[in-house]
Order: structure tokens, then C-alpha cells, then sequence
């Protein structure tokens, strides 16, 4: 079989292999579709600490079952679906309370092990999540709309809460569409209008240009002056941290999504004195992937609106380094592997 391989920083080349072997209680799968994650990039251009070289990338991927094990799960050969990609070592402290999703030893495909770049992987069955007749482009969205999912799931939001989003990219944009199924009104709020223009189609209640506009006067009209009930922080970048803190009513929660990179220095007293709530989100699990795909087929998240192109796994390079040079107008790249 034919796997994309990343070999060293910014280079690809795609490998035969041998397909492999299901072990006792693994399933056979046959890839379809792949997202190209940040974390894929990152380890593309060699900014992801955790990941050595050879690897094999992916984790956001749907794939058709082409051998199981009779389960009882009710998945059957032929039946497309996802996967919870995070292995955890079920033996840690966080395992041992049920916090898997950080686990102390969390493996996630394309990062710590090889991924689903590929045309065969194994899975252990109960990491295997039915698609409920989704299409193989809409379950390959699943896993980046289930990071979300579980960040907003961190803080209890109630119809009518004020929610800001800062960052419209697609972890920014899936945690809008979440946020706006809970019945919250979204403000979001980004650099690059063609984000912004997305972000109106998923029902923004108001999509702010930081570079056009006064970000805190909008957030004061948007809010009558109390602030938000609840920020979704979705760059992780030190700036729009402290956006959130600035903006964040008293007692609000805070949700930090992005993966900072650098030091965040601020007086932690305006902390203590709006009694903030903040709140770190690690992976998902899966039950956030169930709840996503009913979501999605009852038809009250179009996921497919934030896929900016689809390449062939011939073209994985050309993908990764249009991701690279990404000016912000792409949001979800695909690679395909079969139909």
C-alpha cells in the first residue's frame, strides 16, 4: 500500500509499505479522506516537539471497514466511519479518573505514532465511531469539530449566554457553530475578513475585523457593557488571551483552545477580582464525536462549508505547503485516498 510519509522538516515523499495485520480486537480499515491538521503542519515544518522523523500524519481522517471482529457494537465490513485518534495508556492518574483525553502518556496519531496518512490502518474496535451515513468528506471534519466541542463543553453555556470567539479560523469556526446550538449569541473575531465572512454564514452574530475595528467598543454595544459570559480563546496567542481577560464579565469563563507558543505576562489580580473561571481543553472524547455527527446529520451543521480544497495523496506536498503560505483565505484542506 502507498503512505504519506514526512521524512524531514518540509520534506514528503509517499512510501509503499505493507498493509497491515488486524490484531486480536483491531479492525481493518480502508482510508478515505484525511484533514490536514496544525499539528500535521507543525510537524511538516519541524515546529512540533513531539514528533521524530519518519512519521506518518493525520488523525482527522474517515475510512471504510473492510475487516472486523464480530462486536458488540453493531459495526459491520462496509460501514464508513471515524475514529477517536488519542491513544491513552489507560494506567496514569488522569486514566485512572477518567480524564484519557490527558492522559500522561497521550499517543495521537501523526504526532507520537504513525497516522492515518495512509491507504490501511488498524484500530482497536471501541476507537471506531459509526457514521450514521455521513459522507466520508463530512466524518473526516469530525475530529478538529470535537476539539471544539469538548473546550465548550469545559464551561456551562446556556441559551442566550454572550460568547466571544477569538480566532476564526476552523477550530474557531466549529466552536461558533457548537456555541450557536447551545442558543448563545457569538461574537467572533479575527484579522482576515474572508474568516469573518464564514464565520456570518455559520450565524455570527456579529464577526468583528480587528484590524478595521475598535474590538472593546464593539464588545461593550454588543454586550450593554457587562462583558461575556463565556471567551473562547482559539489563536493562542498571548494577545487574545488577554482580550479575553479584558473582556470577560465577572464570573465569566474562559476557554483556552490554541496552542500558545509564547509566555503570556499580565497582573493575575484582574483574575481575582472578576472571580474568573479559566479553563485549559485537551483532545476530546467520544462521546463529543457522537454527539458531532448527530449534530451534523440533522442537518444543523454544513461542516463541508470550511473544506477550502481536496487534494490526491500525489499532491500531499503541494497541500502541506499551500498550508504553509496560507495568507488565512484557506481554512480545511483534504487529502484523498479513496471513495
Amino acid at each position: 500500500m502507498k503512505a504519506i510519509e514526512i521524512t524531514n522538516i518540509c520534506e514528503i515523499r509517499i512510501t509503499e509499505k505493507e498493509a497491515p495485520v488486524p490484531k486480536d480486537g483491531e479492525a481493518l480499515l480502508r482510508v478515505l479522506y484525511c484533514g490536514i491538521c496544525g499539528a500535521d503542519v507543525a510537524s511538516y515544518t519541524g515546529n512540533q516537539p513531539f514528533t521524530t522523523y519518519p512519521r506518518i500524519p493525520g488523525h482527522e481522517f474517515s475510512a471504510e471497514i473492510t475487516e472486523i471482529p464480530e462486536n458488540g457494537r453493531g459495526l459491520k465490513k462496509g460501514d464508513i466511519v471515524t475514529c477517536n485518534p488519542y491513544f491513552n495508556c489507560g494506567k496514569c492518574y488522569a486514566c485512572k479518573r477518567g480524564i484519557v483525553n490527558a492522559c500522561y502518556d497521550n499517543q495521537t496519531m501523526g504526532v507520537q505514532r504513525d497516522g492515518s496518512f495512509q491507504e490501511y490502518i488498524t484500530m482497536p474496535v471501541e476507537r471506531i465511531i459509526y457514521g450514521k451515513g455521513l459522507s466520508a468528506k463530512q466524518l473526516a471534519l469530525i475530529e478538529p469539530f470535537a476539539i471544539s466541542c469538548h473546550a465548550l463543553s469545559r464551561a456551562q453555556i446556556k441559551k442566550g449566554d454572550n460568547l466571544l470567539i477569538m480566532g476564526a479560523g476552523p477550530i474557531g469556526l466549529f466552536a461558533l457553530i457548537k456555541a450557536k446550538a447551545f442558543g448563545a449569541r457569538v461574537l467572533i473575531a479575527d484579522k482576515i475578513q474572508n474568516r469573518l465572512a464564514l464565520a456570518e454564514e455559520y450565524g455570527a452574530d456579529c464577526a468583528v475585523n480587528v484590524n478595521e475595528q475598535n474590538l472593546s467598543e464593539v464588545c461593550k454595544s454588543f454586550t450593554e457593557g457587562n462583558g461575556f459570559d463565556v471567551c473562547v480563546e482559539a489563536c493562542g496567542a498571548p494577545e487574545t488571551f488577554l482580550s479575553c481577560i479584558d473582556e470577560a464579565s465577572h464570573g465569566a469563563n474562559i476557554i483556552l483552545i490554541g496552542n500558545g507558543k509564547r509566555e503570556t505576562s499580565f497582573v493575575h489580580s484582574v483574575i481575582l477580582k472578576k472571580e474568573l473561571n479559566i479553563f485549559g481543553s485537551r483532545n476530546a472524547f467520544t462521546r463529543d464525536f457522537e454527539e458531532l455527527i448527530d449534530l451534523v446529520s440533522s442537518g444543523k451543521a454544513d461542516v463541508l462549508k470550511m473544506v477550502s480544497g481536496v487534494y490526491d495523496k500525489a499532491n500531499a506536498k503541494e497541500a502541506f505547503d499551500a498550508l504553509v503560505h496560507n495568507d488565512g483565505t484557506l481554512a480545511k484542506l483534504l487529502i484523498k485516498f479513496g471513495e
